[in-house]
């Protein structure tokens, strides 16, 4: 189940750490998205696995797609891979270390539970870069932060620090800042998820999780036509450039 870009390890009995290995930002593509998502299924697949870890190698959890360097990215099947994260049947913990960035956020929030740190941070930055969200944030922030605060995130793209996300919903505990962390935790709490009945587990997560399928591959094709159709304005092109050259961007409508 190991790769290049991504790697399985046990921890202990019933546990299981899947890594993003692509530091320092850990930048996904549909590659990347669909190995996670092949690990997930393999580890459902195990018959030992009971709960995941998804981690990531380096300073940053996730900075999302690079659209400077996939300016070709193919979304729609970058969205069919993710599609299968959601379908997965065992619960997901990320361990979200530095950043998690526009695409990031929505490979966080396809997990069932997050845990940051006070260092940590959240943004659905794409409205900063002249873009319309996607990765099914449509549906998942809403149900995890609000309509009214996700609102604010998804038009404003504000960066949120560990603790306010804590305070908002967007992450579920807070690890110290230090060695080992936010991994420990996450690990813990994945820990308690493998020590209830499997099966009883499985049962509740699939009637809470029920028909976010369907909700999120919807949301996907609607995010996916909008992303196409803003890729070749003269705003995301700006967008794209400021964040490059570390600036605020200037807008103009085009």
């Amino acid at each position: 189940m190991s790769g290049p870009d991504v790697s399985v390890e046990q921890h202990g009995e019933h546990v299981a750490v899947v890594c993003l290995h692509r530091p320092p930002n850990n930048y996904f593509d549909t590659a990347l998205i669909a190995a996670v998502a092949s690990a997930y299924e393999s580890l459902d697949e195990s018959g030992w696995c009971r709960a995941i870890v998804l981690a990531s190698e380096g300073r940053h959890f996730c900075a999302g797609l690079d659209f400077a360097a996939n300016a070709g990215q193919d979304i729609a099947e970058l969205y069919r891979a993710g599609l299968r994260l959601f379908a997965a049947p065992l619960p997901v913990v990320a361990a979200v270390q530095g950043a998690a960035i526009g695409g990031g956020c929505g490979l966080a929030l396809a997990a069932d539970f997050r845990v940051a740190t006070p260092g940590s941070r959240f943004s659905a930055n794409f409205a900063r870069l002249g873009f319309h969200h996607g990765f099914a944030l449509t549906v998942t922030l809403p149900a995890t932060v609000g309509r009214q605060a996700a609102a604010d995130l998804l038009l404003t793209g504000r960066r949120v620090g560990g603790s306010a996300a804590l305070a908002l919903g967007l992450c579920d505990r807070l690890a110290p800042d230090g060695e080992g962390e936010p991994l420990g935790t996450a690990l813990a709490y994945a820990g308690e998820l493998a020590a209830a009945g499997p099966l009883a587990v499985r049962s509740i997560r699939a009637t809470l999780r029920r028909g976010l399928v369907e909700e999120a591959r919807s949301a996907m094709a609607h995010e996916c036509a909008e992303q196409l159709r803003l890729r070749d304005s003269a705003d995301f092109a700006e967008g794209v450039r400021a964040a490059a050259e570390r600036r605020e961007p200037r807008f103009s409508g085009s």
